[in-house]
């Protein structure tokens, strides 16, 4: 199968190609040489380019799009996230269709339905919030309803992981230990919010079964099949990395609070350098959001590969090499 897969040079992306580039013909998109670098040693080849100046061209012969690029933030405006996010896949639902594209895989993610809710045990019956005071909800949740009502021929499904977990990731355990260090780091809530997690072997399986399963128009969690409380989780991740997080706490409306405030500030004087504390960030970490997997394993054939505990074990031993 020849697939285009798009935020190849990070982490979700770059493990998809991995795991894929030998059993399938993969061409990513590419933006800077660094990236092409990055991409031929995973073995695929860089098509350079970005979301809005693909043409049809640049698609022929793909059977499928896995589409994992996106404007994650967390700060920007509305114009960033909605061009990275809605506009980018819009244009690449044009070219892919124009291109005669097979199926089209775009990475969602729960938090399009958040809207500063505990969310409990939901499935994808979970109605998209009519509001929400989140900019990358938002727009994702704009990017999702657009490729599930994309109307052309093609198959189209999304895939919604919830955070994603694993070795090659340095972003949650970068951050995490710079507060610590910093001696910023407080539990928010207690940290006893409940949460469900998608390690990244589990997500790149559950793609590779999307390649030739599932329903156009649908949506599917995916997720560990476990469910922790963030101080559960997070404390056996640092650990793994020989962090120790601290026991400092704050209740969660206090923080989602004193977000809300200073983050107002940084937008009411269009401040571009990012607020030590935001609003997002902070109220998904303070509300219990736990998923049921059952369409996936219904009709994705979805059964996840790799235990939690098994996944910490992996991060042990990418510490020790």
């Amino acid at each position: 199968m020849k697939l285009f897969i798009t935020g190849a040079s990070g982490f979700v992306g770059g493990a998809i190609v991995n795991k894929l580039a030998h059993k399938h013909t993969i061409l990513a998109m590419s933006r800077s040489e660094s990236s092409d670098a990055r991409i031929k040693g995973l073995g695929a080849k860089p098509v350079r380019g970005s979301l809005d100046n693909l043409e049809g061209i640049d698609l022929t012969g793909v059977d499928c799009i896995v589409h994992c690029a996106a404007f994650v933030g967390p700060w920007g405006s509305r114009k960033d996230f909605f061009k990275g996010n809605v506009e980018g896949t819009r244009a690449l639902l044009d070219a892919a269709s124009q291109a005669g594209v097979r199926r089209f895989i775009h990475m969602g993610t729960e938090a399009a339905l958040f809207r500063g809710q505990n969310m409990h045990e939901i499935d994808e019956t979970y109605p998209y919030p009519a509001r929400t005071p989140y900019l990358y909800s938002e727009s994702k949740g704009e990017a999702e309803r657009l490729v599930l009502n994309y109307e052309s021929g093609m198959e189209r499904i999304v895939l919604r992981p919830r955070f994603v977990w694993g070795p090659g990731d340095t972003s949650v355990r970068r951050v995490l230990k710079q507060m610590v260090d910093e001696g910023k780091f407080m539990w928010i809530g207690g940290g006893t919010a409940l949460t469900s997690t998608t390690y990244i072997d589990n997500l790149v399986h559950a793609v590779e079964l999307a390649l030739t399963a599932g329903r156009s128009g649908r949506a599917y969690f995916i997720t560990d099949g476990e469910n922790r409380t963030f101080k559960e989780f997070l404390t056996a991740m640092m650990d793994t990395q020989g962090v120790r997080l601290p026991e400092k706490k704050i209740p969660a409306w206090l923080a989602s609070t004193a977000a809300r405030l200073v983050e107002g500030s940084f937008r009411m004087v269009g401040a571009k350098s990012e607020p030590p504390l935001m609003r997002f960030p902070t109220d998904l970490m303070g509300r219990e959001c736990t998923i049921r997997i059952d369409r996936a394993r219904q009709e994705l054939g979805y059964e996840p590969i790799v235990t939690v505990e098994n996944g910490m074990q992996a991060l042990r031993a990418e510490v020790a090499n």
